[in-house]
């Protein structure tokens, strides 16, 4: 499986992200790009769009972004990320991009942008870092069996 397949298949699994609205728009080595249209649904109580949902992108952006440097059988979790939130999100769209900064064989180190769009211009909304864990599906399915 290509690493760009990998990733499809990463995203067609997460049942959340789908549930968000999250599109995955472009996928390449060390990168990944996603998409999310905001419903009303995703605003907390000043109509701006919740932090959770940004650290939601952020995070599955990063993560997917971390599937490009993966063998066959990996996977990755993550077990770090810091967010930092440069403004409020208000756009009615927000575009973000993930990059590998650095793979290991254990730990996976990436960061994502995450843009509001507006009017042909973009503002940056949200910076992430991440720490992701390099897990074997042979390893994930025996902890899903476990908690079954």
């Amino acid at each position: 499986m290509s690493n760009e397949a990998h990733v499809r298949k990463m995203f067609a699994k997460a049942s959340f992200i789908r549930e968000l609205g999250m599109e995955l728009t472009g996928v390449g080595e060390g990168w990944c790009e996603t998409v999310l249209t905001p419903k009303s649904s995703h605003q907390q109580q000043h109509g701006f769009v919740h932090a959770a949902v940004v650290t939601a992108l952020a995070d599955h952006t990063a993560g997917c972004a971390a599937g490009t440097a993966l063998s066959p059988g990996q996977d990755v979790i993550t077990v770090e990320i810091k967010v930092s939130f440069l403004r409020p999100a208000a756009a009615p769209r927000l575009r973000a991009r993930g990059a590998v900064l650095r793979a290991g064989k254990n730990l996976i180190f990436a960061e994502s942008e995450v843009f509001g769009v507006q009017d042909g211009g973009e503002k940056l909304v949200a910076k992430a870092m991440a720490t992701l864990s390099v897990i074997t599906n042979e390893k994930l399915e025996q902890n899903n069996s476990r908690s079954s």
